[in-house]
């Protein structure tokens, strides 16, 4: 079955929010000598690339990421293309794609993912379209830009509207070689103990 590899890549000078931490990595032994291994560290933001969102992100008595029900993040997906829906996804732009839904929607807002500089205007997702999906039953929603909400937002208003519904959240996807349709995602969490994020390794597959 084909794979796409949906995750953005992490390396030195990739965009990050705003204030937020900028990746950075440096080689602490070097394969050289006495010493028969290379090893590295790194440093990075939580919602550094593709990452999944944990409620303790936007709540301060929500779970860690290392403690959410790692089913959302495996299983049949819909890709959906809202390539004109800026700056919010309504219902209206995929109204016409909700038989059959599946339990996770990944959202496509650009053709070619600006995965080498920061986009300012990218486009989020309403809390409606949240509402109406989690009456569908979804549990995990994702996007292909840094946040769900607009960049400028202080009420988080998609983020606790997934909240209430107990959904999980996926930014930052790159989704230029998928076309709209269904697939499986594979997309888990590290398990992270104490923290509001977790960067994934996020793919999709074809369905049987």
């Amino acid at each position: 079955m084909r794979i796409w590899d949906i995750s953005a890549p992490i390396r030195p000078g990739m965009p990050t929010w705003p204030g937020d931490t900028q990746y950075d990595e440096a080689r602490t032994w070097h394969l050289l000598g006495t010493c028969p291994v290379n090893v590295s560290r790194f440093t990075l933001s939580t919602h550094t690339a593709t990452h999944a969102d944990a409620p303790m992100h936007y709540d301060n008595n929500g779970l860690p990421i290392g403690s959410v029900p790692l089913e959302p993040y495996l299983g049949k997906c819909r890709v959906i293309d809202a390539l004109d829906a800026w700056p919010l996804i309504e219902p209206r732009h995929f109204a016409d794609q909700l038989v059959g839904m599946p339990l996770r929607v990944l959202f496509r807002t650009y053709r070619n993912a600006p995965v080498d500089q920061w986009d300012e205007n990218f486009t989020a997702i309403s809390p409606e379209s949240i509402a109406l999906l989690a009456s569908m039953g979804v549990k995990l929603v994702g996007i292909d830009t840094p946040s769900i909400d607009p960049v400028n937002s202080k009420t988080m208003d998609s983020h606790h509207i997934v909240q209430k519904h107990h959904m999980a959240i996926l930014e930052g996807v790159v989704l230029d070689e998928v076309d709209a349709g269904d697939y499986e995602l594979i997309a888990l969490p590290l398990k992270l103990s104490n923290l509001d994020a977790s960067p994934v390794r996020a793919i999709l597959r074809e369905l049987p």
